[in-house]
């Protein structure tokens, strides 16, 4: 999408509606035709970003699915889009209007995290009615896990501190944050007395 490329390339301000029209091709008019502003355009760039790298069908439990195959699947996905250079620009972007435009951030979160956020708590929730993990508080399970999926290593390549990691080291990753994860929200055996 032409708008992500220029939000990422030149910020939001130096992002104006007729260097994205032109980007992409089209007249101003027929960008406004689609998004009432450039405010919208953004959160639609975050939307589509994400739900290209997250697809919901990563967030459906089949019957007699593997829940640890689904968690894995969901945490390369996750693990690739926070690590990729689009992401980490597109963070850097809003950390710099954090202070300047509130509203863009919570357009920002409501448009990709938030929305990440409440397809795993579904899909966490189904997993507790199913008793495949004792979830009582999905969101907040989440959350843990998200965190984990970002680690240290995005953190690292938000500041210009590391390289992007290999293919192995991303695959390590994931598979100790669902294990882990895992291993936290296992169904404790019920014991008699």
């Amino acid at each position: 999408m032409a708008a992500q490329v220029l939000f990422l390339n030149n910020g939001y301000e130096g992002s104006s509606m007729d260097a994205i029209a032109a980007e992409a091709g089209v007249s101003k008019l027929t960008l406004y035709s689609h998004f009432k502003d450039k405010e919208a355009l953004f959160g639609e760039a975050v939307k589509t970003t994400c739900e290209t790298r997250l697809p919901r069908r990563l967030f459906v439990l089949e019957d007699g699915c593997e829940f640890r195959s689904v968690l894995l699947d969901i945490a390369h996905a996750f693990h690739e889009l926070v690590i990729s250079p689009e992401s980490i620009g597109l963070h850097r972007v809003m950390v710099a209007m954090a202070t300047q435009n509130p509203a863009l951030s919570q357009m920002f979160f409501d448009a990709g995290p938030q929305k990440l956020l409440v397809d795993l708590e579904q899909m966490l929730d189904q997993a507790h009615q199913r008793q495949l993990l004792n979830v009582p508080e999905p969101m907040r399970a989440a959350e843990h896990f998200c965190s984990l999926i970002k680690g240290v290593a995005h953190f690292r390549l938000l500041i210009g501190y590391a390289e992007q990691p290999d293919a192995a080291d991303m695959k390590r990753h994931a598979e100790d944050c669902v294990d882990l994860f895992m291993r936290a929200y296992t169904r404790e055996p019920l014991t008699v007395d």
